[in-house]
């Protein structure tokens, strides 16, 4: 390492990658571990008990005779019954449930890198915007799939997109370290008839089969492109990760890995404050819907909380309750504010009283950038293992989103977005697989099951 050409940055970057890679690979070999651990007590108990299984048509004789066996030498019986079986192990999945309530809609492919961040619209038209690590964000037609505009203006990767509470404006930051504010207009393509829908679906269900760049000819080239801002804030000495807007519109927060949020005019995108304090690299950002608070995350384990509703002071607070990086904290429409960590769990905060968690959701991989949906308040988790769950505010597992060579996301999943102004596509995902995935949540009957 003494030796190395490298820039002390970059190298920092892919010690920083290889360390995501390596906790992959361990997740993965721990889920294995204890599959096979499961497989091999229920392979014990059931020769052990001389029965069958229920769905299973194993007999006495033939569960002695494979018992004395190692476990990866099971008979295909064996396996066959182990996965049929209505045990507790595997109704814990609720694979059933999943499959019934949550279903994959629509792929948004085009991106020729990882998309780290998606977000819808809060003015009409609603469409989706996404942010890659490819430098560019787009914005796509949610029914469709297609994309209707391209915004170029960055010279590092898109980190980050959020959109204006009341204008046709998003704000965007980035590895070049700013963050932009640009305007869009877009018109949402005319519905196609019948025979063109049910081809757009073959394609949505053989990507998974093609190679990445089949999605690139089609969608990218034919949009418009902007490639200027209308307003850079450029004030950071790092990469910026995360920018949002404060409720009006009329101010933006950033977060960079500089340790330091900055507290921006947007008309005259001069700097009102910087917010310090952080020991580490901040990883994101979120401001409050109706209040004038913002909550930052950082590297260091904590989050803090700022509040800027009297005009001439503001205060924070620091909050400590995980072991590793923050990887974000997010307002309800309540008073919580939910926080996501690499430790691998997910806790939820009451503002009136922050001393301790109301609510500890432990899971087996690190927790990227939640969402939470304003009006039944269930948390959807991306991770880093692949998978999208869903959890109730009390820390209650609804669903796992289904996930198979087929559809799903086929690599690291970075964020999560609802949208419940749309019935048919209410949750986004984005991940390093290059395409977010738009879901059909139905949540009345996802609440229903818990």
């Amino acid at each position: 390492m003494e030796d190395s050409k490298l820039p002390m940055a970059l190298r920092s970057n892919l010690l920083d990658l290889f360390g995501q890679i390596e906790r992959e690979f361990e997740n993965l070999y721990i889920e294995n571990l204890e599959l096979r651990r499961e497989i091999e007590s229920l392979n014990e108990r059931l020769a052990g008990e001389g029965q069958t299984v229920d769905g299973g048509d194993l007999s006495k004789g033939a569960l002695k005779t494979k018992a004395s066996h190692s476990t990866s030498q099971l008979s295909q019986k064996l396996k066959t019954t182990y996965k049929a079986s209505t045990s507790k192990i595997v109704s814990s999945f609720k694979a059933t449930t999943s499959r019934a309530v949550c279903q994959l809609v629509k792929e948004y492919v085009g991106h020729r890198d990882g998309i780290w961040d998606l977000a819808v619209t809060r003015v009409q038209p609603l469409v989706l915007g996404t942010a890659s690590a490819d430098h560019c964000c787009m914005l796509w037609s949610i029914e469709t799939g297609k994309c209707l505009l391209k915004y170029a203006g960055h010279a590092g990767s898109v980190n980050s997109i959020k959109f204006h509470p009341t204008e046709q404006m998003a704000l965007t930051a980035s590895g070049d370290q700013t963050a932009h504010i640009w305007r869009y207009m877009v018109q949402l393509p005319l519905p196609q008839p019948p025979a063109d829908i049910s081809a757009s679906l073959d394609d949505d269900v053989d990507f998974s089969d093609k190679d990445e760049a089949d999605g690139e000819a089609e969608g990218p080239n034919e949009c418009p492109t902007i490639r200027v801002a209308m307003t850079t804030l450029k004030s950071h000495q790092g990469v910026v990760i995360a920018a949002d807007w404060l409720v009006g519109g009329k101010q933006v927060v950033t977060a960079s890995w500089d340790r330091a949020a900055n507290l921006y005019d947007v008309e005259t995108s001069e700097l009102v404050h910087t917010l310090t304090g952080h020991d580490q690299e901040l990883t994101h950002c979120c401001t409050h819907p109706t209040q004038r608070l913002v909550v930052t995350s950082s590297r260091d384990t904590t989050f803090r909380l700022w509040d800027f509703r009297d005009p001439s002071i503001h205060s924070v607070n620091v909050f400590q309750g995980h072991t590793d990086t923050v990887t974000s904290a997010v307002f309800t429409v309540g008073d919580n504010v939910v926080s996501g960590s690499d430790d691998r769990t997910v806790k939820v905060w009451d503002l009136k009283n922050m001393r301790s968690p109301i609510a500890t959701i432990r899971t087996d991989s690190a927790v990227n950038r939640i969402s939470v949906s304003a009006n039944q308040r269930i948390i959807a988790l991306p991770h880093d293992n692949r998978q999208v769950r869903l959890f109730d505010m009390n820390g209650v597992r609804l669903a796992r989103l289904p996930r198979s060579n087929r559809q799903g996301h086929r690599r690291m999943v970075c964020c999560s977005a609802w949208n419940e102004e749309n019935q048919a596509c209410n949750l986004f995902t984005c991940g390093f697989d290059r395409q977010a995935i738009g879901w059909n949540i139905n949540i009345p009957a996802l609440l229903q099951e818990k």
